[in-house]
């Protein structure tokens, strides 16, 4: 049985609790930091948009990045990552919104 763990993440100035497996709290950390920093990015390139348009245009921008095989020049390790993100992106939309 996976042992997870609750975690804090903020995306786009929002906050999400988590239920993580231990062993992938550090990549889950480092690909949201990795995701604010690109939203920080294109905050500072496209003044006046809102949050929505620009976590859309960081999830393009990974997209881009997988289909491209330039992120760092290891694709199988970024589609890996991404399919992380997708899953926890999935279970946190899953379950139960807390006030």
């Amino acid at each position: 049985m996976q042992n997870l763990i609750p975690v804090n993440i903020v995306i786009g100035d929002r906050s999400y609790r988590v239920r993580i497996d231990s062993r992938d709290e550090e990549t889950v950390r480092k690909l949201t930091k990795r995701i604010n920093d690109k939203i920080l990015e294109f905050k500072t390139q496209f003044a006046g948009k809102d949050m929505q348009d620009y976590v859309s245009m960081v999830l393009l921008w990974f997209v881009t990045e997988q289909h491209t095989g330039s992120l760092s020049g290891n694709s199988e390790g970024f589609a890996e990552e991404l399919s992380k993100l997708e899953d926890l992106i999935d279970k946190t939309l899953a379950s139960p919104v807390s006030s």
